[in-house]
């Protein structure tokens, strides 16, 4: 593999050794940076693996080097420590989301993108979730909520004239519902079916956005 990427890099005829030199430092680069990605991705999948398998508890970086086929070093000169390695893997996620759904059209789609956030690997989340290492989780479903129901206000309040104190108001409850119904999906260990709940629950709640709505352009805020 590493063979073909050097070859990707030609010899030009009567080069000088200025540009050979060049070309040998992009070659190596090009070739440590698909190592270290490939390594860093050889992590992942394997600690990901063993989290869907037991808790975070009875995980060690001596397991999954063993796993990898590699030595500690490879792990730590890439990773402080298995925090470090959980940070970077939820907040990949969190980022993942956020590029799916760059417009978000409808209250239920909004649910739906914030629960995604949390049933991809239910096994390996409700781990993660149910260990010390739980705010990390909590800060970047938060940075999902966050971005989700701006994108879905922008929708909702567009071309009406609303307050910006109500608009804050408004974004924030909603925020606060979404990550709240993820927080309680987790503690009952996402038995229930997400998809199923979010649509009736849609329904039920059809129309009480809108009703805010027109009350503060009824009502608009004093000061």
């Amino acid at each position: 593999m590493y063979q073909n990427i050097f070859m990707q890099i030609t010899i030009t005829p009567h080069e000088t050794s200025g540009q050979r030199d060049q070309r040998n430092v992009l070659g190596k680069k090009i070739g440590d940076d698909t190592l270290t990605n490939l390594t860093k991705d050889l992590i992942k999948k394997t600690f990901l693996s063993l989290l869907e398998q037991k808790p975070l508890t009875q995980i060690s970086v001596k397991m999954i080097v063993e796993e990898c086929g590699i030595n500690r070093n490879s792990f730590y000169y890439h990773y402080h420590d298995l925090p470090a390695l959980i940070e970077e893997m939820v907040q990949e996620e969190a980022d993942r989301i956020i590029t799916d759904y760059p417009t978000i059209e409808s209250a239920e789609t909004a649910l739906m993108a914030v629960s995604d956030f949390a049933s991809k690997n239910k096994k390996a989340i409700l781990h993660i979730y149910n260990s010390v290492n739980r705010s990390i989780f909590e800060q970047n479903l938060w940075k999902v909520c966050d971005y989700i129901v701006d994108s879905y206000s922008e929708t909702l309040m567009k071309e009406r004239s609303i307050d910006d104190f109500d608009k804050e108001i408004i974004s924030r409850v909603i925020k606060c519902e979404c990550f709240g119904l993820v927080i309680s999906w987790l503690d009952k260990k996402m038995e229930v079916d997400a998809q199923r709940f979010i649509s009736r629950l849609c329904e039920l709640y059809h129309g009480l956005t809108d009703e805010l709505i027109s009350r503060c352009t009824e009502a608009p805020a004093i000061g």
